[in-house]
């Protein structure tokens, strides 16, 4: 097998994934109305930024984040990302909603971390379906025991749990901040195809690096 750094180029394609290192935008654009059956996002929050640059201590700006350039990433999107979101796929998962100006919904997930932190103690997100709300439950020790490769980073059992109650084998997904990869791996072992970006390089090279170690059967092409 060759090193996955040399083999990503700006993408990574197998039987089940295609991962780009692109725009989301740029990649929505390619699909028509309604091609993919779900999109499960976690897009950028734009808190880690908005505190680094005037809402913390110099100290604590240190202690929080190197600098501005570790959070780079953190742009909140605007209008015109959820419009095309809602235009290419046909449901929603979208994580952080609490963030985001979205319409009312029947069916909230969250992830309860089941710890009490210095930061919020579950992450919300809105669904498209009318369903009732569901909690998954998962400890940060256990979510991270590997360590993390991203800030924002999922576990791969939380995707695990969507793909359960809320996709069927072969559907084809959509994901627009991979981050850490998570979400591919889950994919790959539950039969989904999925179509993810990653504008960050060097968080695209290390998820992909994460994603070719997970699923040591993946063959590249």
């Amino acid at each position: 097998m060759l090193h996955p750094v040399l083999s990503f180029f700006n993408g990574m394609k197998t039987e089940n994934l295609d991962i780009r290192d692109m725009d989301c935008m740029d990649l929505m654009r390619e699909y028509p109305d309604n091609h993919f059956d779900l999109a499960v996002v976690d897009p950028p929050y734009g808190i880690k930024k908005r505190l680094v640059s005037g809402g913390l201590t110099e100290k604590r700006k240190s202690k929080f984040h190197r600098n501005l350039d570790s959070v780079r990433w953190d742009i909140k999107p605007d209008a015109d990302y959820f419009v095309e979101l809602f235009r290419v796929s046909q449901h929603q998962v979208i994580w952080g909603s609490n963030y985001f100006n979205l319409p009312p919904t029947r069916c909230n997930l969250i992830w309860d971390k089941m710890q009490k932190f210095t930061g919020s103690d579950f992450e919300l997100a809105w669904t498209s379906f009318n369903k009732a709300s569901k909690a998954f439950r998962m400890s940060r020790v256990e979510a991270y025991g590997n360590g993390k490769i991203h800030p924002t980073q999922k576990p791969v059992k939380l995707y695990d749990w969507i793909f359960v109650n809320y996709a069927e084998r072969g559907m084809k997904i959509l994901d627009t901040h991979m981050g850490s990869g998570s979400i591919a791996i889950a994919a790959h072992y539950a039969g989904m195809h999925l179509t993810a970006c990653e504008l960050d390089k060097d968080y695209f090279d290390a998820a992909c690096e994460r994603i070719e170690r997970e699923t040591r059967q993946l063959s590249f092409i």
